[in-house]
C-alpha cells in the first residue's frame, strides 16, 4: 500500500482528535497529506477537530481503518492497547497500512495486533506540551519526536516527522518508559514548581502579575540548565547557606505550609547533586542536609 522510500501524499485517518491528534493531523495536512477523516467523541475533541481540521468529516474508527493509508492513534496511553486489539478483532488492520501511535511510554510492542495483520507499526512521540490550538503548529518546527520502529521502517518515520517539521531521536523499545519519565519529570514538574512559586509570590507581595517577576528569571535558568547542566546551579542550597534555607522554611510555614514538602524534596535533591559534583563541600552539606531532613512544619 505504501512506498517505503517516502510515504508521499497519504490518506490519513486521525483516531483521537485531542490536543495532540488534531495538531499532528493539521501538520500532516499542511505537508500535503489528505486528512480523510477523524474520530472524535467528546465535545472538546469535536470543537478541536472543527478548528484545526476544518472540513474533515467525523467518522467511525472502523471506517477510517478501512479507508486510510495511515492511521494516527492519538488516544490516552491506558486506552491504546485496547483500541489496537479491538480494531484487530473487528474490522482488522490493512496490510501495508502505516499505524502510528503518539504515546510516550510505549514502543511498537503495543501495536503487535496490527503488525500481525501486516500493518507497519511506528511509535512517534512529540516531545512537546500541547495546547490543542494552532500555536502548536509553530512549536512543532522545533520539536523532537521520540521514535521507535523496525530498522526497515526508519525512512518512513523520518519522512513523516520531517513533514511535521520535527526531527527524530531514536528510542529503543525497552527504554520508552525511561524516555517518557525524563520528559514528564521535566515538563510536568516544572509546571508544579512555577505554579507554587507564583502562589508564594502572590501571598508575599500581593502582585497580580507574578509572571513578570518569575518570567525573566526562570527563562534564564532554564536556558542555562539546558546549556550547562549542573554548572548552571546557583542559590543558597548550592552555597550551603543554611541560614537562608531556614528562613525560607519559616516563611513557608507562615504563608504556604502545603508547599513545604516540595521545597524540601527539591532542596535535598539539589544539595546532593551539588555535593556529588564537588560544588558543595561535605562540611557545608552536613548542616544543610540536617536542616532539610526536617519534615514537619514548625508551630
Amino acid at each position: 500500500m505504501v512506498d517505503q522510500a517516502h510515504p508521499a501524499r497519504l490518506r490519513v485517518g486521525v483516531i483521537g482528535a485531542g490536543r495532540v491528534g488534531a495538531v499532528l493531523g493539521a501538520a500532516l495536512g499542511a505537508a500535503g497529506h489528505q486528512i480523510m477523516g477523524a474520530y472524535a467523541v467528546s465535545s472538546a475533541s469535536l470543537e478541536r477537530a472543527a478548528s484545526l481540521l476544518p472540513g474533515v468529516p467525523i467518522m467511525a474508527a472502523q471506517d477510517l481503518v478501512q479507508a486510510a493509508d495511515l492511521i494516527l492513534l492519538a488516544v490516552p496511553d491506558d486506552a491504546l492497547a485496547a483500541m489496537v486489539e479491538g480494531i484487530a478483532r473487528t474490522c482488522g488492520w490493512q496490510a501495508g497500512q502505516i499505524v502510528v501511535h503518539t504515546s510516550g511510554r510505549s514502543g511498537t510492542g503495543v501495536l503487535e495486533p496490527a503488525r500481525a495483520q501486516h500493518a507497519l507499526p511506528l511509535a512517534l512521540h512529540p516531545a512537546m506540551t500541547f495546547t490543542g490550538t494552532s500555536m502548536d503548529l509553530d512549536r512543532l518546527r522545533d520539536c523532537v519526536f521520540g521514535s521507535t520502529c523496525a530498522d526497515e521502517l526508519r525512512p518512513i518515520a523520518e519522512a513523516l516527522v520531517m513533514d511535521m517539521g520535527g526531527e527524530v531521536v531514536w528510542v529503543a523499545e525497552g527504554e520508552r518508559a525511561a524516555y517518557h519519565c525524563a520528559l514528564a519529570h521535566a515538563a510536568n514538574h516544572l509546571v508544579t514548581l512555577i505554579a507554587e512559586a507564583r502562589e508564594i509570590l502572590n501571598r508575599a507581595t500581593g502582585t497580580q502579575t507574578p509572571d513578570r517577576v518569575l518570567g525573566p528569571l526562570t527563562r534564564a535558568a532554564l536556558d542555562n540548565a539546558l546549556r550547562l547542566g549542573d554548572s548552571a546551579l546557583t542559590g543558597p542550597v548550592a552555597r550551603g547557606d543554611v541560614g537562608t534555607v531556614e528562613s525560607h522554611l519559616r516563611e513557608l510555614d507562615r504563608l504556604a505550609p502545603d508547599i513545604r514538602r516540595t521545597y524540601l524534596a527539591m532542596a535535598r535533591a539539589t544539595a546532593l547533586r551539588a555535593l556529588d559534583d564537588g560544588r558543595l563541600s561535605a562540611a557545608a552539606a552536613e548542616p544543610l542536609l540536617h536542616t532539610l531532613a526536617d519534615q514537619e512544619p514548625r508551630a
